[in-house]
């Protein structure tokens, strides 16, 4: 199963029930059509801001990309070669490229997948720097029984096939941290101290982490302090509200402005890609207000 089309299958399992935005609604909001002539909201600038595509696939692309202009998001989460010239158009950023990758649950860690992986990276990593984007995502896989070093073993012994070229073309293939305690059963890579680990055996500047705020609060806790022990190690970040994966405000226990002033003062000049999905109504009002809780 495509990525894409995970994404959309949890959207489904998790929110019921919630009424789209009417296309009508939106366009009337954005008084053009051309979207270089929306003035941005002005923002600090110490968070550079970006949003997963799959978290508003009830709105057109180029929906998505008005409201983010306007919003001063700069880049889009999850895109694909297809949509990239969409993204072009409003001089928005594909900040994490998808496609390349098999399923969130068959990756790097099992020798099955291996041929077709660095196959399929191959082809990716010079159309993303040829696009002028930059990371890559991918993932470990499910355990399916491998042990912490089989899985470790596995998975780099094949990313560091793909590393070379990586280099050469400047992009970075980025791992994604996923708790498997409650939204991806059995995923390996769903803690901190395996995916530094890997990234240490790839050996590489152009393998890095993403770093799932959501995701490693339900697996381990301890947030803040994990991202100064180990943001070398961390091409990027994601949002989302603890528990149920819902909006960043209030209404969730996680202290997201203290969480961005850490990530701020690590020196991190990458994305913080909001990846919640909204219950509001206003789907796009709980997305302006996330950009101003993480403009610290």
């Amino acid at each position: 199963m495509s990525f894409g089309k995970q994404r959309r299958t949890a959207i489904k399992s998790i929110v019921t029930g919630t009424a789209a935005i009417s296309a009508t609604g939106l366009l009337s909001a954005f008084a053009t059509d051309n979207a270089a002539s929306a003035m941005p909201t002005v923002l600090k600038g110490n968070i550079r801001h970006s949003v997963c595509r799959w978290c508003f696939n009830d709105l057109s692309l180029e929906e998505l990309c008005r409201a983010a202009k306007e919003m001063g998001i700069t880049g889009i989460d999850l895109v694909g070669p297809e949509d990239w010239p969409v993204l072009k158009q409003y001089g928005l950023e594909s900040t994490m490229c998808n496609g390349a990758e098999i399923s969130l649950t068959e990756g790097w860690n099992d020798k099955q997948y291996h041929a077709q992986l660095i196959k399929d990276y191959t082809d990716m990593i010079p159309r993303v720097a040829k696009a002028g984007y930059q990371n890559l995502i991918c993932f470990s896989g499910n355990r399916n029984g491998k042990d912490e070093e089989t899985g470790l073993k596995n998975a780099a012994e094949s990313l560091k096939q793909i590393m070379p070229l990586a280099e050469k073309h400047n992009v970075v293939v980025v791992m994604e941290l996923l708790n498997s305690k409650i939204d991806h059963k059995d995923y390996q890579c769903d803690n901190i101290a395996w995916g530094v680990e890997l990234a240490k055996r790839v050996g590489s500047e152009n393998f890095k982490l993403l770093y799932d705020i959501y995701h490693m609060q339900i697996d381990e806790g301890d947030v803040i302090r994990t991202i100064k022990d180990y943001h070398p190690y961390f091409a990027h970040y994601h949002t989302a509200g603890v528990p149920g994966r819902h909006e960043i405000n209030e209404t969730q226990e996680l202290n997201y402005p203290a969480i961005m002033r850490a990530i701020k003062d690590t020196g991190f000049k990458g994305f913080v890609a909001q990846e919640f999905i909204p219950i509001r109504k206003d789907k796009l009002a709980s997305l302006r207000e996330a950009i101003q809780i993480c403009d610290v």
